[in-house]
């Protein structure tokens, strides 16, 4: 029977973290029996390196076979060595040190993988999709857009979807890390993987089960574990290289002990080592294990924690970066705002307002207009049924027209209702609207009415400015909308400056106006005109849920289901990273520098300290990454770095 990725994970581990227990028992039986019992000491020293030794000689055979030449290689040199000079005890020390630290650096990277893996655990296979009136049951993979499914109660939501009919709450925790459940409305989306808590839920397809939400942060976060930071790449440098040069560095260290200082060359007498000894125990501190791995540690415990919580990390360097960021740049519609605009109030001129609600639901649900459909949401929210019509037709850019209740009625643009002999006087009797929005006119028999359509500023973004401003951070909102739509928004948001009339090109060059002088500038938007600027910016930041493809293939992090509070998230895991990293990197080459001096001063430093304090240093480093994979007691607002 195969194995789970998870089963191998847990196996994979565990299975190293047995031998490295077999190894320590028999070392210390070596140890123990070695003046009573010398063959039974030899003996259990033997079943110590096979059993300590083993996946470090399989890690050693695969980078020979592809002729490299890596830390491991070295550490595999010292255990030999040891059996040369006799230090049986300090090599089987080694290698149950070694072996230790690589099932607790397994352990992380399974961990890592686990939290990752958790995205996909108990995701739909099948789906309830109504054709004409009736369930059938298809696979998701087979769904296409626009297509009506049903969830039921306690089903997972099997694709992204449009609801067109019930209502429900659906618990997003497993892509955004939020507990409380989300209410869903006609007009909502319901995002794949997503679990429908209570109701009944009908909605169309957005798009196929390879395309959903779900499916894209999957991939963007396999994309990420291959992408490495500007420090991930320094200590990369780490392999054949320097193994050559530490290497020559020991040999030449033994011929110095030798002769310039006298020691044995390979059997020690009393007091004095060897000179092999010293050069073995100068290339077990020289050996960078724990360097190499203090920072792709902490980077994919950093993502992996990202990715639980409802923040997408496309790689290291966002990881890295983020932390060094001083201003922060911002589209207006769909990132501070809700993107979606609403019904802000109907203007009646003739007729009556439940008439016009019921003409303009009926009119404004056969069309595709985003204000139409805007419309429909907004009056099918309210409870308002729709009635037929009849010779429907939409007219590009002016409006949609048909016969309701056997009469002609039309909904569209002003321009579109004097063409049709609606008295101009008649239409601006009624003030011009102020500070932005939409408008479209409704005709019908006996009903002539304005609706007025405005977007929403996020609950949130009020907060969000003011927790970033606190954190010393200067917030600019960059937007395409006039002057006064734009600075309504932004006084409301409470950022601290307001750029308005920006075409895409334009917004690009503010961003590089803003990071002169070398400041670091993150930008968050969501739409296909933002993804020159998020490209432009030191870190690109995109809305998961609603954001463009074009958006989220430039941008550096994704914010999943368009959390907008999870930029400070974002912030705070970005800090931590930083300054877990920094503690590795102190530690690694703290001891490697201190060891070194030590094994090359006039006092012989003993081999088992030598190999005590690098594989120490190297379980700590992994021991302290994994600390990312917790966010903080009250996680989302400490801010520390």
């Amino acid at each position: 029977m195969s194995l789970t990725p998870v089963q191998a994970d847990t196996e994979a581990w565990r299975a190293m973290a047995w031998r490295a227990g077999v190894c320590l028992a028999a070392g210390i039986g070596g140890w123990a029996l070695r003046h009573s019992w010398p063959t039974g000491s030899g003996a259990c020293y033997g079943v110590a390196y096979v059993s300590g030794g083993w996946d470090l000689a399989r890690s050693v055979g695969r980078d020979l076979r592809a002729l490299r030449f890596d830390t491991e290689f070295l550490m595999l040199l010292v255990a030999a060595g040891a059996v040369v000079i006799g230090a049986w005890a300090e090599g089987a020390l080694l290698l149950v040190l070694f072996a230790s630290s690589a099932a607790m650096e397994e352990y992380a990277a399974g961990r890592t993988r686990r939290e990752i893996g958790a995205l996909l655990k108990g995701a739909p296979k099948v789906a309830r999709r109504l054709v004409d009136g009736r369930e059938v049951e298809v696979t998701v993979q087979s769904l296409e857009p626009h297509q009506m499914v049903r969830v039921t109660a306690n089903e997972q939501v099997p694709v992204d979807l449009e609801i067109t009919r019930g209502e429900s709450a659906c618990d997003e925790s497993m892509l955004t890390g939020e507990a409380d459940p989300v209410s869903k409305h006609p007009g909502d989306t319901a995002l794949a993987g997503t679990l429908n808590l209570w109701g009944v839920l009908e909605g169309q397809v957005l798009r196929g089960a390879g395309d959903s939400a779900l499916q894209r942060i999957i991939r963007l976060i396999h994309e990420a574990g291959n992408q490495r930071a500007p420090i991930q790449r320094f200590t990369d440098r780490f392999g054949t290289r320097y193994t050559a040069l530490v290497v020559g560095g020991c040999i030449a260290w033994f011929f110095i002990s030798w002769r310039l200082l006298e020691h044995p060359p390979w059997v020690g007498s009393g007091e004095t080592r060897s000179a092999f000894y010293r050069a073995m125990t100068l290339l077990v501190v020289l050996s960078p294990c724990a360097l190499v791995l203090s920072v792709p540690s902490a980077i994919l415990s950093a993502i992996a924690c990202g990715a639980r919580h409802g923040v997408l990390f496309r790689g290291g360097a966002a990881v890295e970066t983020l932390a060094e960021v001083s201003v922060v740049a911002m589209d207006k519609t769909g990132t501070l705002t809700e993107g979606a605009l609403h019904l802000d109030g109907m203007d009646l001129l003739q007729g009556t307002e439940n008439e016009a609600r019921r003409a303009a639901a009926s009119l404004a649900r056969l069309s595709n207009h985003p204000v139409s459909r805007a419309i429909a949401r907004e009056l099918r929210r309210g409870g308002v049924e729709p009635e037929p019509v009849d010779d429907a037709e939409t007219v590009p850019a002016q409006g949609i027209r048909g016969r309701w209740r056997g009469q002609p009625a039309a909904l569209g643009s002003r321009a579109w209702m004097e063409a049709n002999g609606v008295s101009s006087a008649l239409l601006g009797s009624v003030p011009e609207l102020t500070g932005g929005g939409s408008v479209s006119w409704l005709c019908a028999p006996g009903i002539l009415a304005r609706l007025r359509l405005r977007d929403q500023l996020r609950p949130v973004a009020r907060q969000l400015v003011d927790r970033l401003r606190s954190a010393g951070l200067r917030t600019v909102m960059l937007t395409g909308d006039h002057d006064g739509a734009a600075r309504l928004m932004g006084e409301g948001a409470g950022v601290d400056e307001v750029r308005s009339g920006l075409r895409p090109e334009d917004k690009v060059a503010a961003v590089r106006e803003l990071r002169g002088g070398g400041v670091r500038v993150a930008m968050i938007g969501d739409g296909v005109n933002d993804a020159p600027v998020l490209a432009a910016a030191d870190v690109g930041l995109a809305m998961g849920a609603r954001g463009s493809d074009a958006a989220l293939e430039v941008a550096d992090i994704v914010l999943m289901n368009d959390r907008l509070e999870n930029v400070v998230f974002a912030r705070d895991l970005s800090r931590r990273a930083r300054s877990i990293i920094r503690q590795n990197l102190i530690l690694s080459l703290g001891t490697m520098a201190g060891m070194a001096v030590l094994s090359l001063s006039a006092a012989t430093l003993p081999l088992s300290l030598g190999v005590a304090a690098h594989e120490g240093s190297t379980v700590i480093v992994v021991l302290n990454s994994l600390r990312l994979l917790w966010p903080p007691r009250g996680g989302r607002r400490k801010d520390e770095g």
